[in-house]
């Protein structure tokens, strides 16, 4: 797919249209329902309306009709989070714009902003059943911290937190 554009920080409509595509792409591939859209939702709000550039991170990337058809985020200030922590969250991509490497470059634009900005540690929450994703995280250094089985979703599903280290004076020149 071309006609697309990445996008730092809010733009008109990201809440609403990463919401809806997390509840797209995980009713189909986990049955998940308004729940888990709604949860999508409210903690994206919250962390757009707190979203410090000079910490966090938010690419949208837009297709030339404004709709949003992927994002990624870092989030270094989630309440309760450690110092030095930051958790990944909202990376999705829409079907189309799969394998197509944009996926890799988010994520490493992510990563890289979290050593510039001084991180010690770069966390996610993954579902099992996701092969691709998988072996994106993988590739960039993630290891499996913690599995957690639960029906918080509406029925049983498969929790699996990453986590990775930057060590430190790994942040480039």
């Amino acid at each position: 797919m071309s006609g697309w554009r990445l996008e730092p920080g809010w733009v008109p409509g990201a809440i609403g249209d990463i919401a809806a595509l997390h509840a797209r792409v995980y009713a189909e591939s986990h049955g998940f329902g308004p729940v888990f859209e709604a949860k999508v939702a409210r903690e994206l709000g919250e962390f757009l309306a707190r979203l410090d550039p000079a910490r966090d991170l938010f690419r949208g990337v837009v297709a030339a009709d404004g709709r949003l058809l992927g994002s990624i985020a870092l989030d270094g200030g989630e309440p309760g989070l450690s110092a030095g922590t930051a958790h990944l969250r909202w990376f999705i991509l829409d079907a189309a714009l799969r394998g197509s490497g944009l996926g890799r470059r988010l994520l490493a634009e992510a990563l890289t902003h979290a050593r510039a900005v001084g991180f010690a540690r770069v966390y996610l929450w993954t579902l099992a059943g996701l092969p691709a994703a998988e072996r994106l995280y993988a590739e960039a250094g993630f290891a499996l911290e913690e599995e957690v089985t639960g029906t918080q979703w509406g029925r049983p599903v498969t929790e699996r937190r990453l986590g990775l280290a930057l060590p430190a004076g790994d942040a480039p020149p």
